[in-house]
Parts: C-alpha cells; sequence; structure tokens
C-alpha cells in the first residue's frame, strides 16, 4: 500500500504544470501555443520572460526532489516509485490529455533527491553543452547520457536502474529533437530578451 501512495503522490505532483500554469498566470496565455508547444522552463522561455522561465525551472525541478523525499519516509521502494511516478506524471500528466513535457528538470530534481552525486556531476555538463552550444535538447540528452553513466558507477544498482530508465525516456521524448538537431534546424535557446 505504501508503494501505490508513493506512486499516486509522485503522479499527482508530477503531472501539475507550472509552465503552462505560471504563462496563464501572467497573461501569457497557453504556452503550449508558441515554440516548441511543450510546458518546460525552455518553451516558456521564448515568451519573453526569463523569471517565468526560472520559476518554472525550479518548480519542476523541485517536484522531482520533494516526491521521493515524501515517500522516502516509507522506505527506500516507496522512494523509487515515487520517482519513476513523479517522472512520468510531467510527462503524461491527466489535467492536460496526458501531453506533457520531456521531464529534464524533474528528472534533475529526482537525481538530486535520490543520487545526489550523479546529479553533481550531470548538471554541470548540462549547464556547459546549454551556454556553449545554446540548444536545450542537446544539453539535456548529453547530460542524462552522462547521469545514466555515472549512476551505473556511483550508486547501488536499484537507482542506477531508476536513472538508467528515467534517461532512455527523456531521448525517447526528444527523439523530434534529435532529428532536427541532425539536420540543423533545432531552436537555439534565446538569451536576448527580457
Amino acid at each position: 500500500m505504501t508503494i501505490v501512495a508513493a506512486v499516486v503522490i509522485g503522479y499527482l505532483l508530477g503531472s501539475i504544470p507550472f509552465g503552462l500554469l505560471l504563462t496563464r498566470l501572467a497573461g501569457f496565455g497557453d504556452v503550449r501555443r508558441i515554440g516548441s508547444g511543450n510546458i518546460g522552463a525552455t518553451n516558456v522561455l521564448r515568451t519573453g520572460s526569463k523569471t517565468l522561465a526560472a520559476l518554472t525551472l525550479l518548480l519542476d525541478l523541485g517536484k522531482g526532489v520533494a516526491a521521493p523525499l515524501i515517500a522516502a519516509l516509507w522506505g527506500p521502494a516507496p522512494m523509487l516509485a515515487a520517482a519513476a511516478a513523479v517522472v512520468l506524471g510531467h510527462m503524461f500528466p491527466v489535467w492536460i490529455g496526458f501531453r506533457g513535457g520531456k521531464a529534464v528538470a524533474t528528472a534533475l530534481g529526482v537525481v538530486i533527491a535520490v543520487a545526489w552525486p550523479v546529479a553533481v556531476i550531470a548538471f554541470p555538463v548540462w549547464l556547459a553543452v546549454a551556454v556553449v552550444s545554446r540548444y536545450s535538447s542537446l544539453a539535456a540528452l548529453v547530460a542524462t547520457v552522462v547521469a545514466a553513466a555515472s549512476a551505473g558507477l556511483m550508486v547501488d544498482w536499484r537507482r542506477a536502474v531508476l536513472i538508467a530508465a528515467i534517461a532512455a525516456l527523456i531521448v525517447v521524448r526528444h527523439h523530434e529533437n534529435i532529428r532536427r538537431l541532425i539536420a540543423g534546424t533545432e531552436s537555439r535557446i534565446s538569451f536576448r530578451k527580457g
């Protein structure tokens, strides 16, 4: 029962579409109608508001941290179940027709909560690739692969399998971005707008 409760809590937390809620509250309308149509921080940045994008990033990351930490009160198995569920909740949120984001920030939150040494390696990689290339998708993909590889060396097999499974989901969710990166048509992050 505790695992079921952990999954429900994780999924419901994950399914809160912070990017969509914040852009609507700020008067930008439905963020799904601009840019990539995603509800994540990168697409929120396309509204021109760095503040909203940063807040979306922090809240999406925060729910990834919160779900496993709450479930950890019941033990390691519920913690890992909630960690998986919060990522799935973000990707497939019930409130908006199961069409959510790619869960990069939420996955980072999960890794911080369940395997922080892996996050210490993966986050700087993500940041460096994002700043140098200005491709959010490339940064996410590289950091995801680094996280999965690092987990295999740094944490127990259960956490390593969880992180590898989340990494695989993120790569699959980026299939269109991968095609655009190969074709040279992927959009870059713009840091110019207010």
